[in-house]
């Protein structure tokens, strides 16, 4: 469930992060933010009205992450599976995620999740809204690549271990 040895360092916060378009997004879609490195700083940039949606599978941090933002009525935080992102967007009456921030450790994932999470993520992404993902390798260029038209890499070698940004956008219509 947890797919890194520390938590995310600043230099890979920025990257992630760097393409998201905070004075226009509405909806921010978070899945698995750990100790919320990158939460924090989402909160920080997003416009006031903005809702923030973080799904959180383990236990822990889903309650470090209730404790710190339950005051906020603008974040969404959810102690289940990304795959569900479709649900949640519907029943808040969101329309569609304009930005998928996502940390899930994809490498670690049954290929039919992955592909779940995937699918439902394009679904309830905006017309030009971005999907952005790290890993500590290029193994999920592939199947990003089956998603969405364009699949953007950077790298960070400022966090431990070294990591790929993946900035993903025009999604695919998969079925």
């Amino acid at each position: 469930m947890v797919g890194a040895v520390s938590p995310s360092s600043k230099f890979l916060m920025r990257k992630m992060l760097a393409n998201i378009n905070f004075k226009e997004a509405n909806v921010i879609v978070e899945y698995g933010p750990g100790t919320g490195v990158f939460t924090r700083e989402i909160v920080k940039r997003m416009k006031p009205t903005c809702t923030l949606i973080i799904f959180e599978l383990h236990e822990d941090f889903f309650k470090q992450l209730e404790d710190e933002f339950n005051d906020n009525p603008f974040i969404i935080i959810k102690n289940e599976s990304a795959e569900n992102i479709g649900k949640v967007v519907e029943e808040k009456n969101l329309g569609t995620a304009d930005f998928v921030i996502s940390s899930l450790p994809l490498a670690n994932f049954p290929a039919e999740l992955i592909q779940s999470i995937l699918k439902n993520t394009t679904r309830h992404l905006a017309h030009g809204g971005k999907y952005v993902q790290f890993q500590y390798s290029l193994t999920s260029k592939k199947r990003l690549q089956e998603h969405f038209n364009s699949v953007q890499i950077n790298f960070t070698a400022r966090n431990i271990p070294p990591a790929f940004i993946y900035t993903c956008s025009n999604r695919k219509k998969i079925d």
